[in-house]
């Protein structure tokens, strides 16, 4: 991994950044390299569907409008953002030399076909006596650094995050660059609205754009909100879906408004001078999973589409079209589950216990294929990331690394009983339940008929009944487990 040195000095052969999932102008070690080395400064970035997993259609529309935010924040350092699609390892190399850059620095990213393409793009610039040069950006640590006392990596969470922790803590956060300037000509680019990256016919993103505000600015905003008002309490009150209790700062992770080093030291600093240790060490144990996830995709590059166990390649998923869309669209007669569902179609998120009990019902109950649900998601979540997404889906799956056990099932009447009691969260996103009372509001069929009449619901028409019974959903669930149990 390339390190920023004092090595270079001015030249007047520009520097050319090239950008991807680091879509902000402080703490970015590959601006500040090129920044530091007095050359005149062009950015660029190139979108490549053919490297990798393209982006899903949520995550689309928010890279076009964070490109739009880091655009505005280059252009105020006096830096163009130049706009490419194509392969990288060829576009990079064609805009160097349009440009007759003498240094092309980028970060380093957790996609390893992405990383197969910097290698190449490598190769290519120094062939053309160009300086190439990686940085660190997207994780605390660097790949590798956390390891057992066998120099192994690790397979379980809680040890991995301990013997982070032993650590020296990450770099702190380096500010802005400053004095940049551009180059006299600038290669040209494509126009934003020309990478198709929204939709159209129909635009479905109404209730994305009600609810985000892409870019490092509104990162900011969020970030200090949450600690004057979420952090305290945090470890409390997290699991509840029904209230405003997290940051929700992950997609601004996910393409880099925020770096991960900033909001470690933000919510530390805050933690140690507040007191909050349970909170502050609860909020970063999940910048904590997320650096582990990575760590699982450096080990397995087929995270997404290869179980971690792999007894699960055995595993006798069932082909349920019907029982997927329903699930998909929020109408399996299960309030949570159908909450978190339809939340997650209007505003391309999900709360993340949510998540947990909509993924467990459909690989458990409805024993569909959890790689059916992590393209789901892939493609609907703004947060979708390339390491965490397929990770925790493995993690509730039980077929990942640090699994829960297949035998784990969450209930999703008592989870949401437990975790929305006053039914906020099922009355927002169900509507049509809203008129139930508490005690009914995550079982509508075992009410009363005098119940549901008052509260207008008629269950198989106004709302669905159950797509399965619970019950029998678990020991389906249990009993296919077991037959993979007989064939180890």
């Amino acid at each position: 991994m390339s390190r920023l040195s004092n090595a270079s000095g001015t030249d007047d052969a520009p520097a050319l950044v090239r950008f991807g999932d680091d879509l902000r102008v402080d703490d970015n070690p590959a601006l500040t390299a090129a920044a530091e080395s007095g050359r005149p400064v062009v950015a660029l970035f190139v979108l490549d569907d053919g490297t990798g997993r393209p982006p899903g259609g949520a995550a689309r529309w928010w890279l076009h409008h964070g490109l739009a935010a880091v655009r505005d924040d280059l252009a105020a350092l006096g830096i163009p953002l130049v706009l490419r699609k194509g392969a990288a390892d060829l576009v990079v190399p064609g805009v160097a030399a349009s440009l007759g850059a003498g240094l092309v620095t980028w970060n380093h990213r957790a996609d390893p076909a992405a990383q197969e393409t910097e290698a190449r793009l490598a190769e290519a610039l120094r062939a053309d006596g160009r300086q190439p040069r990686r940085f660190l950006a997207d994780r605390l640590f660097a790949p590798g650094e956390v390891q057992t006392g066998a120099g192994r990596p690790f397979r379980v969470f809680t040890p991995f995050w301990r013997a982070a922790m032993a650590l020296p803590p990450p770099h702190r956060p380096k500010p802005v660059p400053q004095g940049t300037r551009a180059p006299a000509d600038v290669p040209a680019g494509e126009a934003l609205e020309s990478l198709g990256l929204v939709p159209v016919a129909p635009d479905w993103a109404g209730g994305i754009a009600a609810q985000w505000r892409p870019g490092a600015g509104e990162a900011a905003r969020r970030l200090a909100a949450f600690l004057d008002d979420g952090l305290a309490g945090y470890a409390e009150r997290r699991d509840d879906v029904g209230v405003d209790a997290t940051s929700c700062l992950s997609p601004y992770l996910r393409f880099g408004h925020l770096s991960p080093r900033r909001l470690f030291h933000a919510v530390r600093d805050r933690a140690g001078a507040d007191g909050l240790g349970a909170d502050g060490a609860k909020f970063i144990a999940e910048l904590g999973w997320r650096e582990f996830c990575r760590e699982l995709l450096d080990q397995f590059p087929a995270l997404h589409e290869e179980p971690i166990d792999h007894r699960f390649a055995a595993f006798q998923w069932r082909d349920d079209p019907v029982g997927l869309a329903a699930w998909q669209q929020g109408r399996t007669g299960i309030p949570l589950v159908d909450a978190a569902m339809r939340c997650l179609w209007q505003t391309g998120f999900i709360h993340n216990r949510a998540r947990m009990v909509a993924a467990s019902f459909l690989v458990k109950h409805l024993m569909i294929d959890w790689r059916a649900g992590e393209r789901w998601f892939w493609d609907t979540l703004v947060d979708a990331d390339v390491a965490s997404n397929p990770a925790s889906w493995q993690w509730v799956a039980g077929c990942g690394a640090d699994a829960a056990p297949f035998i784990r099932i969450f209930n999703p009447v008592r989870q949401g009983e437990r975790f929305d009691p006053a039914g906020r969260y099922v009355r927002r996103f169900v509507p049509e339940l809203a008129g139930l009372p508490d005690s009914f509001i995550h079982r509508p069929w075992e009410a009363p008929s005098d119940v549901l009449r008052t509260a207008g619901v008629r269950l198989g028409e106004t709302y669905p009944r159950p797509v399965i019974d619970l019950d029998e959903g678990r020991k389906r669930a249990l009993a296919a487990f077991e037959d993979i149990r007989r064939g180890e």
